[in-house]
């Protein structure tokens, strides 16, 4: 099951809350690469055993956000500048493959969930609040394909782009309507696929 970006309901586990928890902060830059992740000072925080601990360890270094190192433990892992390009270019196949799966497969009520995720990153007035909104916009556009290993790829993919975002564009970011994404949700209101399909690529490579 892919789990959208952000979710927190009932049912979610003591070693989900802290795998979001620190995914978040390495995201944004809280944590900051080569910062090690204390499992003590963890475990006290949350009010759990070690090992909760450890399996949210285990799945930010299946992220490729952690990473053990040899006699200085759960680190941080390092930026590599130069990977951007590949990410863009995977989001950009992968993407457009989900929404062509996607698209004949939306109804009002998703449609609806992608309007409110696309209101909602246009009127946030800080980087991270736009972040969480804008990955729930692309993941609200394409998880009608039903296809959970692609939708897991692309949410792997958000999380080291946004990653980037915010270690370079930080100082630049300015809140402000994003024309991209209501153009997208009319093409797929109207069920133009090509129409969406060529919006989505553009919009992706935008930073590039």
């Amino acid at each position: 099951m892919v789990i959208a970006p952000y979710r927190t309901d009932m049912s979610e586990t003591a070693v989900d809350k802290i795998f979001r928890a620190l995914m978040e902060r390495i995201v944004t830059g809280d944590l900051p690469a080569g910062e090690k992740l204390r499992q003590d000072h963890i475990a006290r925080d949350y009010e759990v055993s070690h090992v909760p601990v450890r399996e949210a360890f285990l799945r930010l270094e299946a992220k490729g956000l952690a990473k053990s190192v040899p006699h200085k433990g759960m680190r941080v892992t390092e930026l590599e500048p130069t990977e951007i390009r590949e990410v863009i270019e995977m989001r950009v196949a992968l993407e457009v493959l989900a929404l062509t799966h996607a698209l004949p497969r939306h109804d009002d009520q998703t449609l609806a969930e992608v309007d409110a995720a696309r209101v909602a990153c246009d009127a946030a007035h800080d980087m991270i609040t736009w972040d969480r909104c804008n990955r729930r916009f692309h993941f609200a556009l394409l998880v009608p394909c039903a296809m959970p290993r692609l939708l897991s790829s692309i949410e792997d993919l958000h999380i080291t782009a946004a990653r980037h975002l915010f270690a370079y564009w930080r100082d630049r970011w300015v809140s402000r309507p994003d024309s991209d994404h209501a153009a997208l949700l009319e093409a797929v209101r109207a069920q133009d696929l090509t129409l969406a399909c060529d919006i989505l690529r553009r919009h992706l490579r935008r930073v590039s």
